[in-house]
């Protein structure tokens, strides 16, 4: 049993370290994005950080739809359905391009209101819009890039993604000083500078993923409006539970970004820091949710039930033992990681205290983010959308506003761990009563 258990986790890792890696590269672009516009100042880097909910939002909408396909196409795949897996690729490109035009002309059209809401002041909105402007773009071209990376991700295939967003992000790591500070003949952008470097990383990562799909096969054309008619059922039923989940961080997020407004400004930049550092934190489990559906997509579609349970097990218990360990280092190393991040004393002194008691309860909330991928690609969306809820609305949310009444900024962060430690540990019941059901019916 020991010799299965460590065949399955090597096996687990070969499909996620690809993944992993290349978010790691993405989320690490997205941190020395916030460090490079950090030296431009306070105002800036707060800009910046409300612009962030409204991103979490179209990523959360990207996701929810990449999740319904990725898991359809695996279930496909599973049972032999081949040519109807190709119909389904053609599906995501088309429609998931359209739904995410409409929102982010939305989003470009409501950004007084939305950011205002958001608690930013008429100075600071001034900053954000030409921000904003080029940031909408640039968000299309993420989409689009995830939508094909999706497609790879559906067959098995986690090594093109992975290193394609390893590229991408390097890209944006090389343009982001020349086009923030500017050097020679560029001219100095500031924060629009930040935008224009991920809108031609984006741009060019896509380009590159629809090169490298011709040919494969993954795209068929014919029957596909038929498709539609007999797919538009199953997406829906995964696709709606599945995007409402994804909207609840964003939405969650903008209502913990209006909570810290109240602290000031100083606590906006160092929360939204603290956010790119919390998804620096779980790049392992990241991978994972995007490495394993596919696999636990093929086991549904094969009624391998056993599988699924072995699998989930030693992803959870890989996911706890990392995000720990890594948890309290990081804790342990507070104030030279702030130090090294930020030079503004009231930011950084802010930022130590949010990343002294958060990054050690990422564990627990590893293990709800892994449940909820994993209940999408088994066919419990409804579930994943109930345990998303209670994860930020029943836990994290109140846990968050109660521990800044109490305390404050320190308050808050303790406020937040409790509420993902306590998300965690539900989710997991929740997991293990549904798979029980199944197993039984085995």
């Amino acid at each position: 049993m020991r010799h299965a258990d460590s065949s399955l986790t090597r096996q687990i890792w070969r499909q996620t370290w690809p993944m992993t890696l290349g978010a790691l590269s993405l989320l690490g672009f997205n941190l020395v994005d916030s460090v490079f516009v950090a030296r431009l100042g306070t105002e800036p880097l707060a800009a910046q950080s409300f612009t962030f909910p409204l991103v979490f939002l179209t990523i959360g909408v990207q996701v929810g739809m990449g999740i319904a396909i990725a898991a359809l196409i695996s279930r496909a795949i599973g049972a032999g359905e081949e040519h109807r897996a190709g119909r389904l690729g053609v599906l995501v490109l088309t429609g998931g391009g359209a739904v995410m035009g409409v929102l982010l002309l939305l989003l470009w059209a409501l950004q007084d209101p939305a950011f205002a809401l958001l608690g930013a002041s008429e100075r600071i909105r001034e900053v954000i819009r030409p921000f904003w402007n080029i940031q909408v773009c640039a968000s299309w071209a993420s989409a689009m890039m995830y939508f094909g990376y999706s497609l790879f991700r559906a067959h098995g295939n986690t090594r093109f993604p992975g290193t394609m967003m390893m590229v991408t992000s390097l890209l944006n790591l090389v343009l982001d000083p020349l086009l923030i500070f500017g050097l020679g003949p560029v001219p100095a952008l500031g924060l629009e500078g930040a935008a224009w470097a991920s809108l031609a990383a984006f741009v060019s990562g896509g380009l590159v993923t629809a090169f490298f799909l011709r040919g494969r096969g993954w795209l068929e054309l014919d029957q596909v409006l038929a498709e539609v008619r007999v797919s538009a059922g199953p997406f829906a039923h995964i696709a709606g539970p599945a995007m409402v989940s994804q909207l609840m961080p964003p939405l969650a997020a903008m209502l913990a970004t209006g909570l810290v407004a109240r602290l000031g400004e100083s606590a906006v930049a160092a929360w939204g820091l603290t956010s790119r550092l919390e998804s620096f934190s779980i790049v392992l489990v990241l991978g994972m949710t995007m490495a394993l559906p596919p696999w636990l997509g093929r086991c549904y579609g094969a009624g391998r039930w056993e599988e699924v349970e072995r699998v989930m097990a030693a992803a959870a218990r890989m996911v706890v033992i990392w995000q720990v360990l890594l948890g309290l280092v990081v804790a342990l190393c507070a104030a030279p990681l702030a130090a090294l991040l930020v030079d503004s004393p009231a930011v950084r002194d802010a930022l130590t205290q949010l990343i002294r008691f958060l990054p050690p309860s990422y564990g627990l909330l590893g293990v709800c983010m892994l449940v909820v991928s994993a209940s999408n690609a088994l066919g419990w969306p409804m579930r994943a959308m109930l345990i998303s809820f209670l994860r930020l609305f029943a836990c994290y949310l109140p846990l968050l506003w109660l521990g800044a009444w109490l305390g404050g900024l320190t308050g808050l962060a303790i406020g937040a761990g409790a509420g993902n430690l306590l998300a965690g540990a539900m989710a997991w019941t929740f997991y293990k009563k549904g798979l029980r059901r199944h197993l039984d019916a085995v």
